[in-house]
């Protein structure tokens, strides 16, 4: 009999133009330039080819338009969860009043019902933004999960590559000083825990998951930086991962970004990125092989199903 698989999750933070274009600094990000109608429809097509239905954590301010509407109905047509990543994607939405996080949540789902006809459930914050006031927030608005932890120590190293990369002044900097979090995260557990909330209620956190044993980031955007050194390097280093969740009992909550699967062929308005030198179809190819990797060990299911695995009638699984 075939050994059965563990399962993993699987999600998109589908950040658009105009939030990369933010986060670099400047001004050219305001009128919301957009490549969902060109990103959607590939990626889409990747995933069936892969047999795999994910969760696609989508910004409000992309829902209220309606030159993005069509893209994001794809997405909920073809079987995949929406998730809430926020309206205005801010990496600060730790300095956010109460006020400011429920206009985030309760906007951004608004629209997304009307597009899709699907709620929320799962929520990840930009830059792995949280706070106890967000999660209040969630709860309060019916989530079943958070997934904004990444458990690393090197958040403030990649803070400082990206510091080091953008056109920010000193006050952007300030305000976005706990960007990819801070060393102390890379105490917090690996697996699926609760935070607890005021009266007694609770909330499960799915973190993005990091190497168990070492706390340090496998999702595809390093494992991209990897290939570039070695193609087996990376596949190794993958294979570790893996191996390293069997052993200690993780099931995985894998992370993608738009700009690991495209190139600056593709977008050439960010071909300045980190990255972006590398073409879509070699991408696209190493995304390929990287799924299928992870598919040869795991039963890849969206992060709600995840959530329903772990969390089941409301009470809290992990064994």
């Amino acid at each position: 009999m075939a050994k059965k698989k563990f399962i993993a999750s699987l999600s998109l933070d589908l950040d658009n133009l105009w939030s990369y274009k933010k986060i670099h600094g400047g001004d050219d990000w305001k009128d919301f330039p957009t490549y969902l109608d060109r990103f959607v429809p590939f990626v889409l097509d990747i995933l069936d080819e892969l047999g795999l239905k994910i969760t696609f954590f989508i910004v409000g301010q992309d829902a209220v338009l309606s030159k993005n509407e069509a893209a994001i109905k794809m997405i909920s047509d073809r079987g995949h969860e929406i998730g809430n990543h926020s309206f205005n994607h801010e990496s600060w939405l730790h300095t956010y009043s109460k006020k400011e996080l429920e206009f985030e949540i309760v906007e951004t789902e608004k629209h997304l019902i009307r597009i899709t006809g699907q709620k929320p459930v799962g929520f990840r914050g930009p830059g792995f933004s949280w706070s106890m006031e967000l999660f209040e927030v969630l709860f309060e608005n019916g989530y079943k999960f958070d997934a904004s932890i990444l458990p690393t120590w090197i958040g403030p190293l990649a803070r400082k590559y990206y510091f080091m990369t953008a056109d920010l002044s000193p006050e952007e900097k300030e305000i976005r000083k706990l960007l990819f979090g801070q060393f102390k995260d890379g105490f917090r557990k690996v697996k699926p825990y609760y935070w607890d909330l005021q009266n007694g209620n609770k909330l499960l956190e799915i973190p993005v998951t990091t190497f168990p044993a070492f706390r340090i980031p496998f999702h595809l955007s390093y494992l991209l930086f990897i290939s570039n050194i070695s193609t087996p390097l990376m596949k190794l280093y993958f294979n570790m991962a893996l191996l390293n969740c069997k052993i200690t009992n993780v099931q995985p909550s894998f992370l993608l970004h738009p700009l690991d699967l495209i190139g600056g062929d593709m977008i050439e308005e960010l071909a300045f990125f980190p990255g972006m030198n590398i073409t879509t179809d070699k991408k696209q190819q190493k995304f390929k092989e990287v799924i299928k990797m992870f598919q040869s060990k795991f039963n890849i299911i969206s992060m709600g199903k995840h959530a329903d695995i772990v969390y089941p009638n409301g009470k809290l699984h992990l064994s």
